[in-house]
């Protein structure tokens, strides 16, 4: 008969987690955590009363990602929503002491009809959808220091400027007026490049949360504009906006736009997985799903060609068990990871 105390071991190797070997592992996550108000997502935070605070920050401590990019996390000026958010993460999961995040472009105002609608001042009418400055943004959370100096933000770009932008026009005329178009930024929420330093180097995350190509009319503003949001992308690695960046990296956020079978310009998210520069270790895998769509893979992680991929994966339970509640208690979109090795 075994001893109880093997038989203990026994038990616990069974259930615990496989272990991973010295790699790095780098996440993305839609958390959509937008509140409709500034301040709300801090008080919210504070209160500790939401479910899928709990569940986001179960998910984190399954998967312990050294380093995540986060999207739909309401932005201020301070990071008190950010750093409030970091510490209800560590009481279950993983803890973060550096933070890294930008003034995004959603609900930047801009005192103009940016969708064609006759009105000034609506969620639409600011650079990227948003009801107050900040909504919706993106952030990185680090065990390891980040290089805040070194960071490159391109979200000031106007649309316009991008070679080849796809501007919409509507009878021949620049849609919804050329004083928009003037005005308009590309990134909906944001491109950035923010370097991490690690024991073995640095590792730069080209973080990006791209415009639903849908929420529009025939113009196809939205659709285009997602396409051209990914596009920046092999633009920024040929080095047409300023130096290229250094490999090793890895391109993490949302496109917003399945390569198969959402709607959109997906010749856009097409010819970037064929970048021989990056590659991607996820070939097809959907990384949300919603009753309407089904699922979609929307979210991404693309390194660099030169990095040795030891694992990936999406946190997506299909048991039904506990980790299939926790993931759907934490919303539709699903948490990408990939472990790397730097040496």
């Amino acid at each position: 008969m075994m001893r109880r105390g093997a038989l203990c071991l026994l038990i616990l190797l069974l259930i615990a987690p496989p272990l991973r070997a010295a790699a790095l592992r780098v996440a993305t996550w839609n958390v959509a955590l937008m509140r409709p108000g500034p301040g709300l997502l801090l008080r919210d935070i504070r209160r500790d009363e939401d479910p899928r605070l709990a569940a986001i920050a179960g998910v984190l401590a399954e998967i312990t990602p050294d380093i995540v990019l986060l999207q739909g996390v309401d932005h201020d000026r301070d990071l008190m929503a950010l750093a409030a958010l970091r510490d209800r993460i560590a009481r279950e999961g993983p803890h973060y002491p550096h933070l890294f995040a930008l003034r995004p472009n959603s609900g930047w105002p801009t005192g103009l009809d940016m969708d064609g609608d006759g009105r000034r001042g609506g969620a639409r009418d600011a650079q990227g959808y948003g009801a107050f400055s900040g909504q919706g943004g993106m952030a990185l959370l680090s065990r390891y220091p980040i290089d805040t100096a070194a960071a490159r933000d391109w979200s000031a770009l106007l649309w316009r400027d991008l070679p080849g932008a796809l501007l919409p026009r509507v009878d021949g005329r620049p849609f919804p007026s050329d004083e928009a178009q003037a005005a308009q930024r590309l990134s909906s929420v944001g491109h950035w490049a923010v370097p991490v330093v690690l024991p073995a180097g640095r590792l730069t995350i080209l973080g990006f949360h791209a415009t639903p190509p849908v929420f529009d009319g025939p113009e196809d503003r939205n659709g285009r504009r997602n396409a051209d949001e990914i596009r920046l992308w092999q633009h920024i690695l040929d080095g047409r906006f300023g130096p290229a960046p250094d490999p090793p990296f890895v391109i993490a956020g949302v496109a917003n736009l399945d390569a198969e079978r959402s709607e959109g310009r997906r010749e856009a998210i097409r010819a970037l997985l064929r970048d021989p520069r990056v590659q991607d270790p996820l070939p097809g895998r959907a990384t949300a799903h919603w009753p309407q769509t089904g699922p979609l893979r929307v979210s991404y992680l693309l390194p660099s060609a030169g990095l040795a991929v030891t694992g990936a994966g999406i946190y997506w339970p299909e048991d039904g068990g506990a980790g299939a509640d926790l993931a759907d208690l934490a919303g539709p979109h699903r948490l990408v990871w990939v472990d790397l090795s730097l040496d």
